[in-house]
């Protein structure tokens, strides 16, 4: 396997990596970043830590390039880490920030246990004011990680990677920090634009008691609305008020104010729905008005960092790049990101589709690819589906009981912890059957949780006739989508297609292995079967068959897969922006 660095990696600073604020819609003046060299062992699980074995630049998993280490954490080791920090208390209170840690992890502040964990993608916070002392504290961690040996959601990391499978990672993979905060302070904010009532809903959770709230909202800097309660719901009416879209990501600012304590926030007015467009074909809608989703798979995996960009840039870069080829929403592909990039995303406008990342044991290859592979073959795209409910569990590898009960948690930990992004449109569950279970069930706990987005409950295929989206996943021509059916409401959406694949010499993961639909030799050949694709295929369909989203694979290669519009190390756009760009003027209502 090559050594794949990308131009933010080459350039890393090792001691103050990632050093921007996490959290852009919950800031705070208080800040200390605890990123950087801290020092590592990996050791059998049981076996005493007498010595750590080196350095380990966080929050770059053990596995990765820049994280200086290259060794993979098992599921029978033991990944400890340690950070000597100095810190001075200044406000009543002190807590210690994780981005996210995969899987399990138990902290300690200088030998006092904070607790344990559970969970790879979310972030987490433990209050540490009777543990931090003036001076120099000793922060270490122990992580364990079954990877997917184990019924957690552990997404696309297997230690039999290869093809659509990724090497495994294990660890910190985002920022760690610490804040300070008064004796009562603002635990979370939960913001519902409402663009009918023209108004903002603010629902603010302390960390306990009670205290007058004050919420402010700014346009360019200005004042625009205010409203004080003694209770924690609060509404601010909007004037004049200016939309968000891809086409003009407007953002409001936002300061909220509880006691002593005072955070910073921004929102957007934006609506995302389903109906019907003046022919009556279902369509999503943004802003009551019809609006057509044309993006791309985003793994969000990085050649040098995987699961961690090596610098915020990197980050703009591909969402910046993506909407100057002329697309307006990325699917975020099993996989949930670091709040920052959320943040690009609300700020720069594109849309986004977020993946539940799955879970249960190891994918079955019957309900994964044979049954919906036959259906396609026999021109009956629903042939192949599979009822996901009890009597079917073993088939979607979802016999144990805490797996699933499990899956409602982090799923419970996603919504609220991405539910103040403007850009997010859409849920999507389940993919292809990956631990796909009870998906009715599992798309109505979405609903409830969240009422204001769109839910695409079982994409690709196993469809349970829930949720918002007809959904299709097919690599292969012809497009068979069913005749439309005024009894069904739901959008008929192509959520995932292409896949177009061509090797880029000098900037491929593995030399010797690729994966793609279809090869190509040259760039101007992909660029014209991509061309074709679209204009010829693709475009008809959108009046002809309602057709009304889209998701190319992929916006990158990553690791075996060379099918990406962009190299792993992000060095080579494949197609020239302006052609990508010309090619998607087709793709519209």
């Amino acid at each position: 396997m090559e050594n794949l660095y990308t131009r933010w990696g080459k350039t890393l600073d090792r001691e103050h990596p990632l050093p921007e604020y996490p959290r852009p819609q919950m800031k705070r003046a208080s800040y200390l970043n605890l990123n950087g060299v801290w020092d590592y062992a990996i050791l059998p699980t049981g076996a005493a830590l007498d010595g750590y074995q080196g350095e380990i630049v966080v929050p770059f998993s053990p596995e990765t390039l820049l994280s200086g280490v290259q060794r993979t954490v098992t599921p029978a080791d033991t990944l400890f880490y340690r950070r000597v920090f100095t810190f001075k208390k200044t406000q009543a209170r002190v807590l210690l920030h994780f981005g996210a840690v995969d899987y399990r992890c138990e902290v300690r502040l200088n030998g006092k246990p904070l607790g344990v964990h559970y969970g790879g993608y979310t972030p987490f916070t433990f209050e540490i004011t009777d543990a931090v002392r003036d001076g120099e504290n000793e922060l270490t961690l122990q992580v364990t990680d079954p990877s997917e040996t184990g019924t957690q959601a552990s997404g696309k990391q297997t230690s039999k990677r290869g093809q659509i499978w990724y090497t495994p990672q294990s660890g910190i993979w985002q920022t760690v920090w610490i804040e300070e905060v008064p004796a009562l302070y603002v635990e979370r904010l939960k913001l519902t634009p409402d663009i009918d009532r023209n108004e903002l809903k603010v629902e603010v959770t302390l960390n306990g008691g009670a205290a007058p709230v004050k919420a402010t909202a700014t346009a360019d800097g200005c004042a625009v609305a205010e409203a004080q309660s003694d209770q924690p719901v609060l509404t601010l009416p909007l004037e004049n008020v200016r939309l968000w879209s891809p086409e003009d990501p407007y953002l409001y600012g936002l300061t909220v104010e509880a006691g002593d304590d005072r955070v910073e926030s921004y929102f957007g007015m934006r609506k995302f729905s389903v109906g019907r467009d003046m022919n009556g074909t279902p369509r999503f809608f943004l802003n009551n008005e019809p609006y057509f989703h044309n993006g791309l798979l985003d793994q969000g995996y990085w050649s040098d960092g995987m699961y961690t960009a090596a610098h915020d840039d990197a980050l703009i870069y591909d969402i910046q790049t993506m909407k100057d080829m002329g697309f307006n929403m990325l699917r975020k592909h099993i996989k949930i990101e670091p709040l920052r990039w959320y943040y690009h995303c609300d700020r720069l406008g594109m849309l986004v589709w977020q993946d539940m990342v799955n879970g249960g044991g190891e994918v079955n290859q019957l309900t994964a690819a044979v049954l919906p592979g036959v259906g396609l073959a026999l021109g009956k795209r629903r042939a192949g589906n599979i009822d996901d409910g009890k009597k079917n569990y073993k088939l979607f590898s979802r016999e144990d009981a805490n797996g699933r009960a499990e899956y409602y948690i982090d799923a419970g930990r996603m919504i609220d912890t991405l539910y103040n992004a403007v850009s997010i449109a859409l849920w999507v569950p389940f993919n292809e059957g990956w631990g796909q279970f009870d998906a009715k069930k599992a798309c109505a706990f979405f609903r409830e949780k969240d009422p204001t987005r769109i839910i695409d409950h079982a994409s690709g295929w196993h469809d349970q006739g829930a949720g918002d989206v007809n959904s299709f996943h097919i690599y292969f021509t012809p497009f068979i989508f069913p005749k439309f059916s005024p009894l069904d409401g739901r959008v008929i959406a192509l959520t995932e297609f292409g896949g177009y694949s061509k090797q880029t010499p000098g900037h491929v993961f593995n030399t010797e292995k690729m994966f793609g639909y279809r090869i190509y030799k040259t760039d101007e050949a992909l660029a014209e079967a991509v061309r074709h694709l679209y204009v010829d295929r693709i475009a008809p369909l959108i009046r002809q068959k309602g057709l009304s989203a889209l998701v190319y694979t992929e916006v990158s290669d990553v690791e075996d897969e060379t099918n990406g519009l962009l190299t792993y190390d992000r060095e080579v756009v494949k197609i020239p922006v302006g052609t990508m760009r010309e090619i998607n003027r087709v793709i519209r209502l």
